[in-house]
């Protein structure tokens, strides 16, 4: 047999390409973006197969001109779209503050979720207060929609006294059990299957609660996420996959982890809907939510959900993008800001306004301002007082075996 070498075939490693690079202009010319109410809503109990144009395509629902269109306008009152451009533009101030702080090395470290607020907000408020949260280390949204204090989140950051991790986790690796928000995860992907056996039990159980994960797209790569979603379609578990698509993994893009095609179209494979969402409309995130975990509670299964949206800020303070993207791709993004939308729409109803827009910038800026203040009243990053040493051997076993018995006597405490 003639090899392909020999047969004058040469083979060449294909290598997927970013949409931008440090001396090269981001190009976002060949994205596929259908007008907002194109795509339509199927009924919740539609078979897999007939959701296949979901997973290519892309659901929106508000246009440019901030109306809303389509099948999948959720039909928000304008209270509930107040409160979540207030959500979200309460998660932008803390984020701006936290950010700030760090920098002033008031903080170790920090991840900001500029652009991607519509993601948690919008889902949190899609979601009932007894359904599990799952998150990566993006969806600090979810804690605001849920009531989670921003004084008790800013303490954690500090590793203080009043952290209620005990100083055990990275800062904004939080965790709040009364709130149903699992412990953040420093391994990622684990999460996602942690959500389906969660739900799984839900189900045996006989309760009417759902599960909530959220993965990004380099972890798409982790196998931790097939386990997921072939458990999850085996017994058809009343869970919500969400993977979000910001475009970059750390320095990688995402086209290294998607094998060209969109991350949606995997769950096809495992008999599951798989659903494209423009993750910076508000109203297109909160359609998708509800109809997935309205899906789940009738029984039918999960749903694999795609949330399209782009990562502004760096990966996190350690991170400097401009090294490994073009310096001005955040503003060529075609999908704009999630608040800017928002706050578009409201005003295009007659529900909003600049005046009051500002209003409520500088209420949070104060309110973000006066917690910090509280904060640091239970201890600084570098004066403390911290959780003591002994806390380290607290909450793990019920009876503390001896080798750790053994180091806590060595370390005195």
């Amino acid at each position: 047999m003639t090899s392909p070498t020999h047969a004058g075939w040469q083979s060449k490693l294909y290598v997927p390409v970013a949409s931008s690079r440090p001396d090269q202009p981001a190009d976002f010319s060949k994205l596929d973006i259908p007008a907002a109410g194109a795509c339509a809503r199927p009924a919740t109990d539609a078979a897999a197969e007939q959701t296949r144009d979901l997973a290519y395509g892309l659901v929106r629902v508000l246009d440019d001109n901030g109306q809303a269109c389509g099948d999948w306008n959720p039909q928000l009152s304008p209270d509930q779209l107040r409160q979540g451009l207030k959500h979200m533009l309460a998660v932008r101030a803390y984020d701006e503050r936290m950010f700030r702080m760090q920098r002033q090395g008031n903080l170790s470290f920090y991840m900001k979720c500029t652009g991607e607020e519509a993601v948690a907000v919008a889902q949190a408020m899609a979601l009932e207060s007894g359904d599990m949260l799952f998150p990566s280390y993006r969806q600090q949204g979810l804690l605001f929609v849920r009531g989670r204090p921003v004084l008790d989140m800013m303490c954690h950051c500090l590793s203080n006294s009043r952290d209620n991790i005990k100083g055990r986790q990275l800062p904004i690796m939080y965790s709040w059990k009364e709130g149903n928000f699992f412990t953040i995860s420093g391994n990622l992907g684990t999460q996602i299957s942690q959500s389906v056996g969660w739900a799984m039990a839900s189900a045996y159980k006989g309760e009417d609660h759902v599960s909530a994960a959220w993965v990004g797209d380099g972890t798409m790569a982790a196998a931790d996420v097939y386990h997921a979603l072939h458990f999850a379609s085996t017994y058809r578990a009343p869970a919500l996959l969400n993977v979000v698509n910001n475009q970059w993994a750390i320095s990688t893009p995402q086209s290294f982890a998607c094998t060209g095609t969109t991350f949606a179209a995997r769950a096809q494979g495992f008999s599951m809907p798989g659903i494209r969402v423009d993750g910076n409309d508000f109203l297109a995130v909160y359609a998708v939510t509800q109809w997935a975990a309205e899906r789940a509670r009738q029984g039918h299964g999960p749903t694999l959900i795609e949330l399209y949206t782009y990562r502004v800020a760096s990966h996190s303070t350690s991170d400097n993008p401009d090294a490994y993207r073009g310096k001005d791709e955040a503003a060529q993004w075609p999908l704009g800001d999630p608040l800017e939308r928002l706050k578009a729409h409201l005003i295009a109803i007659g529900e909003w306004d600049d005046a009051q827009h500002a209003a409520v910038e500088a209420e949070l800026k104060a309110e973000m301002t006066a917690n910090w203040k509280e904060a640091i009243k239970y201890g600084s990053l570098e004066e403390g007082p911290h959780w003591p040493v002994s806390a380290m051997f607290e909450d793990v076993f019920k009876e503390m075996p001896g080798h750790l018995r053994k180091q806590r006597q060595d370390l005195g405490v």
